[in-house]
């Protein structure tokens, strides 16, 4: 019928569902990427809408007095909406009390804690485009898209098929599964399918023979199998959970799918944001903006550089390379393999700066490897996002080592400000960030395949042990330096940064001098 209201490229109803959204809520990547996409997407015509937990109090979101009853794992259970519009998009926030008691993450609790807020985040998110007055008037049923973000909303393409489309309802509604992170997938006892309160015939969908944990529920397997399309967040990742070692169980779900079904589109930074000629988080304690021009490029870098230095208490010189690692600490962002080099670090000049929080073991670790190094090893325990951005304005180089990486932004990041990024060459590390040539001056970073502890020590030892010795090699024209241009995706994120020639120079010799 081609008068049926359908999801179209003209003009689209999205409807984005998550776990988290900056600055309201954040753990990472997730969070900034909701706060970036909705808003590229309704400077393209789009009509947004945010749906996300109201964890607490947001000063910008006022009560719609819209109160709905939904049957949450079999109770009934009345849920409220909060609404606020910013740069085009409409955030509505679900509340509840079961968002509010969490504890130390968004993510704490018992599995079935996670399960009822997660079920009732999709029910909610599904009937807000009724329910919500967003401007005035519902979104209503045309030409909807949901976007379901990772296995925390991947019940919502299941309960539109289930509770709506096999009752005639949301017709020409469609939903996208975007995969942030395939290693969470929500699994759990068979027998707790009974309490999603589906029909029958939608327990195979949830059913995984795991060859290692043996029989499962898996809420992601439904999710993936009922989405309309799904979406790797970079072509990379998407290859790669297509493998039986980048799948996590789920390949054989994944190699199923029909030809067009699943796609890979890189993540994009937002430039109002990450600029450093507009970045207000370096304004002040000696920081300074910085265009990406070759005059102004060098004095900026510099500054900020010292600035760092200075505010974290660490020897202010020019010529040590300064490197950073900012990211979760646990095992998928490699930072034990950094830990390992303390030995080696002591004894070279160089100073490591490291932000982040996660499992307690590693923080531990990180605050060890400062007492011990005070002179150059700093630990920034926790986050900030003020000091993210000023790490990454003032560092020469950042260490980004993941086991496993679907995307990363830190070092799209990085590329804009001009700071080197060091990747494991797996999934959107590898689609971002090209390995340096310098017989063509061509690539933006360097990489490495192998993030076994022993080589990647070794080579980890070898970048600094030549990082340390710069007038080995230095550019004729003091100003060289080139720029990471790229088209990222249908989402017009461009990559576009210098990147320090002199920094490139030195990884990539260092990397033929001695691996």
């Amino acid at each position: 019928d081609a008068t049926a209201p359908r999801a179209c490229r003209e003009r689209l109803n999205v409807i984005m569902v998550a776990s988290e959204c900056a600055p309201f809520s954040k753990t990472g990547g997730l969070g900034d990427v909701m706060q970036s996409l909705p808003k590229a997407l309704a400077a393209r015509g789009h009509r947004v809408m945010v749906v996300v937990p109201r964890y607490k109090e947001y000063e910008e979101a006022f009560d719609t007095n819209v109160r709905v009853t939904y049957n949450v794992l079999g109770h009934p259970t009345e849920v409220g909406y909060f609404h606020a519009y910013a740069d085009g998009v409409d955030y509505v926030f679900v509340d509840h009390g079961a968002y509010h008691h969490v504890r130390d993450s968004i993510y704490s609790g018992e599995r079935s804690d996670a399960m009822f807020r997660n079920s009732m985040l999709c029910q909610a998110a599904l009937e807000a485009v009724w329910h919500v007055p967003c401007g005035g008037a519902p979104y209503g049923d045309s030409n909807l898209m949901f976007v379901a973000n990772d296995w925390h909303a991947a019940l919502l393409p299941v309960y539109l098929q289930a509770y709506y489309r096999d009752h005639g309802k949301f017709e020409f509604a469609r939903s996208c599964f975007v995969v942030h992170n395939m290693a969470h997938q929500g699994r759990g006892p068979l027998d707790e399918f009974g309490a999603l309160q589906l029909p029958d015939k939608y327990k195979e969908m949830f059913r995984l023979d795991d060859p290692v944990g043996g029989e499962c529920m898996n809420i992601m397997k439904a999710g993936l199998s009922l989405a309309t399309r799904v979406i790797a967040v970079s072509e990379g990742y998407a290859w790669e959970i297509a493998t039986d070692m980048g799948g996590w169980g789920l390949a054989p779900t994944i190699r199923d799918f029909g030809a067009g079904k699943l796609s890979g589109i890189v993540n994009g930074i937002d430039l109002n944001e990450w600029s450093p000629e507009i970045d207000h988080h370096l304004d002040g304690d000696g920081y300074r903006r910085y265009e990406p021009r070759a005059d102004a490029f060098e004095a900026g870098k510099l500054a900020c550089k010292r600035a760092l230095q200075r505010e974290l208490g660490l020897p202010e010189r020019d010529d040590v390379p300064v490197l950073a690692f900012i990211g979760r600490l646990d095992d998928q962002k490699g930072v034990d393999l950094i830990t390992q080099a303390e030995g080696w670090l002591a004894g070279q000049d160089v100073q490591l700066i490291m932000l982040g929080s996660g499992r307690g073991d590693l923080e531990d670790a990180l605050r060890g490897m400062e007492e011990r190094n005070r002179d150059k090893i700093r630990s920034w325990i926790g986050f900030s996002v003020k000091m993210a951005h000023r790490i990454t304005a003032g560092a020469d180089i950042l260490l980004m080592p993941s086991r496993f990486e679907p995307c990363g932004l830190n070092q799209l990041y990085a590329l804009r400000y001009g700071t080197v990024p060091v990747v494991h060459a797996v999934g959107g590390l590898r689609d971002t960030v090209q390995q340096y040539d310098p017989f063509t001056n061509a690539g933006t970073g360097w990489t490495f395949d192998s993030a076994g502890d022993a080589q990647a020590h070794r080579r980890h030892g070898a970048r600094h042990r030549y990082l340390s010795r710069p007038q080995r090699i230095l550019p004729r024209n003091p100003s060289a330096r080139f720029r990471a241009r790229r088209e990222l995706d249908p989402r017009r994120r461009a990559l576009r940064g210098p990147l320090h020639r002199r920094q490139i120079f030195l990884v990539n010799h260092l990397v033929n001098d001695v691996v």
